[in-house]
């Protein structure tokens, strides 16, 4: 049994790592080929009970697109209604743009790397 747990926290140690690591290339692809544009950031809905605001752009083609930055928006800093703010997307995505920050583009992967650490230091409390 307890090697089944340890084997089991190895596992998705090691998944939740190649997810870090994933996240972590995803961004810096971003960060070297990703168009950037300047957004600017209006209200949600009157029916959207959601914090934070929605970012409007135009992509390299001209056609304006929202962006909704979710979550992580207020903690990764959008700024308030009225606002400008850059916007990153890749070339042939951009209905997947992000926040062109850094606490925005790493997120995901801190996140990640943190679920890591938690579960290789439960398979080594496990076998302690």
């Amino acid at each position: 049994m307890e090697l089944l747990l340890l084997a089991l926290c190895t596992g998705l140690g090691l998944g939740f790592l190649l997810l870090a690591v994933r996240s972590v290339l995803a961004a810096l692809r971003l960060w070297l080929r990703g168009l950037r544009v300047m957004g600017v950031v209006t209200a949600r809905g009157t029916s959207d009970r959601r914090r934070g605001g929605l970012v409007m752009f135009a992509d390299h083609l001209g056609r304006s697109l929202v962006f909704d930055p979710g979550r992580r928006g207020p903690w990764c800093g959008l700024p308030r209604l009225g606002r400008s703010v850059p916007v990153v997307y890749a070339r042939n995505q951009p209905t997947s743009a992000g926040l062109w920050t850094a606490r925005y583009l790493l997120s995901p992967a801190f996140g990640w790397f943190l679920s890591s650490t938690l579960a290789f230091g439960a398979g080594v409390l496990m076998t302690a």
